[in-house]
């Protein structure tokens, strides 16, 4: 699964966003309490070589991968959708515990190439604009745009996006062609939870999904199918920082504005060159759509990490 969160980088330097969710591959749905202070005693007491407890069994269970499976579905069948992603994503600080940032994007997209996401979250604004021939990354406070030729699917243009910025959004799973294949990539492990109601404001279904690099919990709706959450932890983070995206404010087949994928605005601003920022996504994080990160030129801009 290809489900990212987000690294900032400047807006001014690079017009691009680094996002990854990283992810544990085995945990069990419930932690055992922590042993008292005579059990844990005992324990030190017991002899050397005894054991260990097996591992728990990885399974993956059929109703979870048919509640994937509905949610594809519905998205792959959308014509139009729009929706809100409010991501939060802990980074480290210098004293310990981890900081929380938050970005939101507003997604407004159009089958086969139409693509609008707008970056009004914590820091400078951004914006990104494909309109099946053209893709563009632009930067409003001050007035910058970074604008490419791009190839004539959504799919292809998300890639192409990776491969020259290294602009990649935590969602790229939920607008390809196939979600299907991208959110069960490598599975290991699927099970189903149960049911919720505090999330999104309807009711859901839980659903833990894992291959060998993210574990992942999902809520998605019981009854329209979209999903609503996701959290996730990567397994090659050693800090095992948490990342989320609430999903909300869906509209599917609606209708949307002919110019809607256009900006007069950043048509007119100072072009720069639309280019790799400079770095390489955080460990364990898998290219974007199988693509391979691209190397850093000589004139491409800097990337400073908050």
């Amino acid at each position: 699964m290809k489900i990212y969160t987000l690294q900032r980088s400047s807006l001014v330097q690079a017009l691009v966003f680094a996002v990854a969710l990283t992810v544990t591959a085995a945990v069990t749905a419930q932690t055992p309490p922590a042993a008292s202070a005579p059990a844990a005693a005992k324990a030190v007491k017991k002899p050397a070589g005894k054991a260990a407890a097996p591992a728990p069994k990885l399974v993956v269970e059929p109703k979870a991968m048919d509640l994937l499976k509905a949610v594809s579905a519905r998205l792959a069948a959308a014509k139009t959708m729009s929706f809100t992603a409010n991501v939060g994503y802990e980074f480290p600080s210098k004293f310990g515990p981890p900081l929380v940032y938050t970005t939101r994007y507003e997604v407004t997209m159009q089958r086969p190439d139409k693509l609008r996401i707008l970056m009004p979250g914590d820091g400078p604004a951004s914006e990104f604009y494909y309109d099946g021939k053209t893709m563009m990354a632009y930067a409003p406070a001050e007035d910058l745009v970074a604008v490419a030729d791009a190839p004539p699917s959504i799919d292809a243009a998300l890639k192409s996006a990776y491969d020259m910025a290294a602009l990649f959004f935590p969602f790229t799973d939920l607008l390809v062609i196939d979600p299907y294949a991208a959110l069960t990539e490598g599975t290991i492990l699927a099970f189903y939870i149960g049911p919720s109601g505090v999330v999104g404001g309807v009711k859901t279904d839980m659903v833990a999904w894992a291959n060998n690099d993210v574990f992942l919990q999902i809520w998605i709706g019981a009854e329209d199918k979209l999903p609503r959450r996701i959290r996730a932890v990567y397994k090659a983070d050693p800090l095992r920082l948490r990342h989320e995206m609430d999903l909300t404010n869906w509209q599917i087949d609606g209708v949307i504005a002919a110019d809607a994928f256009a900006s007069q605005k950043a048509q007119a601003a100072k072009r720069i060159a639309f280019r790799h920022p400079g770095t390489t996504p955080p460990p364990g994080v898998k290219p974007l759509l199988g693509a391979k990160p691209a190397k850093a030129g000589a004139n491409q801009p800097s990337t400073k990490s908050q």
